[in-house]
């Protein structure tokens, strides 16, 4: 517990200041946001140590992979947005990719069908992790901090232990009930004993996570990708009739990409191109709705949730149709679909008294599969104005929930994020693009959109959210709630969220929030209505003028924004 406490002391000696209900943080000095509060602090303490934005991301994601084991991880992927107080921007992308062995159809039966949900359970649906392969080219390129200090609190974390947290019961309940062999590994590391559920605040112990990230700490990119940890995971897959090899880790890589750009009333944005589908979505979206006085509607009118249903029904149309990964799809239309005379034309097309309907024999050769709403954001910004947006994910909650022997880390099902049945599509929500049929070492589609949005050429707002498609979705309205609606970034994560992605033609509205009047009125239009519960959970910093301000969503359950 030295790591915890030495925190804890520094929270208090430091002038450090967390979060609490909907009052945004405020700190001069720098800010961290996340999921969970002592990945905020290891996060916090490296800057005021002296490290940077990106020191201190990469610390808040390494101790999100021991404290957050849902979403937080070292065995998923994911991306990061960077944009520096003197206007550089640049993106890293460690999406995770298919097997080398991988397949156009290896998830169906003589039938055409998924056989036995392949793409989400078992060996099949792990993709090659690339969470530590951005992290190490991340610091590589922008970190200042010697790369051992980022990583040790993560150790510390695994290897002491931490209060179990009550967000995890259900997860440890049902491995108590299964037997499988595959979850051997899995139920030895999270359960007492391999059989009895932690109670809420018992100390948690994860040894072989402690010696797997000690490795990295001490080698590196080859601490994961090559070495024991590598052969502990190829042993496993060939064991338990997965397809991921030595050959598989060993040539693994981050890349360096330039972030998609648009500009929205004034204010530029920047966020993941793809294999991403978020960021171009996100500003084809702003585009559309520049064209309309959002303020003058209303937050939440009805008015208002129509022009913005009709933005996303537009815009995921356009996803479903155009985006993959770049380096198998050369010819994606993205300055067309991120270009102001595009959504001009879009616009038009759009009847401000009636609900357009989303047909989803458009697109006849469509499918997708589900996509998971779980993952985790973190948001950082040093003293300086360096901000960082980084969003990964294990796909499912708590990924596939497999773990190799002595590795210590769950392992993605990111592979159920590809089409695995190409050519299908129905009225259910099953769209997708040819672009996204697997191939080996593709990178899946993603609808992650880690965000910051500047001006004159400074970070003012650092935005992202878990949530599956929904993620795009609730970043562009924490965007408007901002700049539209003049709200603070704590009133703009906490305020009720809609979603709609094309197909199914359903709104989905958060159960609380959206007055019934008002559904009314937008059902009136046309509009069919679910109510769902929460939706996402930003971790968000708005910077005004000297402060930074910062807000952990109240939706995620031990999540803090913490500054100093």
């Amino acid at each position: 517990m030295r790591f915890i406490l030495a925190v804890i002391s520094c929270v208090y000696a430091c002038g450090a200041f967390a979060q609490s209900g909907r009052i945004p943080v405020a700190a001069e000095h720098g800010i961290v946001v996340s999921s969970h509060h002592l990945a905020s602090e290891a996060g916090m303490h490296v800057l005021q140590q002296g490290g940077n934005a990106v020191d201190a991301a990469i610390a808040t994601a390494f101790a999100l992979a021991v404290t957050l084991p849902s979403a937080g991880n070292i065995g998923g992927g994911g991306f990061l947005v960077y944009h520096s107080t003197d206007g550089f921007v640049t993106s890293f992308n460690f999406r995770e990719k298919a097997p080398l062995a991988a397949t156009r159809t290896m998830f169906l039966n003589d039938e055409g069908e998924v056989r036995d949900n392949s793409n989400h359970e078992g060996m099949l649906s792990v993709g090659v992790p690339g969470t530590v392969a951005g992290l190490v080219l991340a610091h590589e390129r922008l970190g200042s901090m010697a790369w051992s200090d980022l990583v040790a609190p993560a150790v510390t974390l695994a290897a002491e232990g931490f209060p179990s947290t009550r967000a995890m019961q259900g997860f440890l309940e049902m491995l108590s009930r299964t037997d499988d062999p595959l979850y051997d590994a899995t139920r030895e590391a999270f359960l007492k004993g391999g059989t009895d559920v932690y109670d809420p605040g018992e100390l948690w112990k994860q040894p072989d996570l402690a010696a797997s990230l000690q490795r990295i700490s001490d080698q590196g990119h080859d601490g994961f990708y090559a070495g024991q940890t590598a052969q502990l995971l190829a042993d496993f897959s060939a064991r338990h009739s997965g397809i991921i090899t030595l050959a598989d880790l060993a040539s693994y890589e981050a890349e360096e990409q330039a972030p998609v750009h648009g500009i929205y009333r004034g204010y530029d944005i920047y966020s993941m191109a793809p294999p991403s589908s978020g960021g171009v979505a996100l500003i084809e979206m702003l585009n559309i709705l520049e064209g309309y006085d959002l303020a003058g509607m209303g937050h939440n009118g009805a008015q208002y949730l129509h022009v913005l249903t009709e933005a996303m029904r537009r815009a995921f149309a356009d996803r479903a149709e155009h985006l993959g990964d770049p380096d198998f799809n050369p010819n994606m239309p993205l300055d067309r679909l991120t270009s102001k005379e595009y959504a001009a034309r879009l616009r038009e097309s759009i009847d401000l008294s009636q609900a357009s309907k989303s047909d989803s024999s458009q697109f006849a050769a469509l499918y997708t599969a589900y996509e998971s709403e779980e993952t985790t954001h973190l948001s950082v910004m040093d003293g300086a104005g360096n901000a960082v947006s980084l969003t990964y994910t294990l796909e499912h909650s708590y990924g596939s929930r497999i773990m190799a022997e002595g590795t210590g880390f769950l392992l993605n099902n990111e592979m159920g994020d590809f089409n695995p049945i190409p050519g299908r599509t129905n009225s259910r929500g099953l769209i997708g693009t040819p672009p996204n049929v697997v191939a080996p070492a593709k990178r899946m589609l993603s609808s992650m959109t880690p965000t910051i949005v500047a001006k004159d050429g400074k970070p003012v707002l650092v935005v992202g959210s878990p949530g599956g498609r929904t993620i795009i979705n609730t970043v562009l309205q924490v965007i408007l709630n901002v700049i539209d609606h003049d709200m603070t970034i704590a009133e703009a994560v906490e305020a009720p969220r809609i979603h709609h992605q094309w197909l199914p033609d359903v709104s989905s509205f958060e159960s609380l929030g959206i007055s019934p009047d008002t559904r009314r009125l937008y059902e009136a239009l046309g509009h069919e209505v679910r109510l769902r519960g929460t939706q996402g959970r930003a971790h968000c910093i708005a910077a005004e003028g000297d402060l930074l301000y910062g807000a952990a969503d109240s939706r995620s359950y031990d999540g803090r924004a913490i500054g100093f």
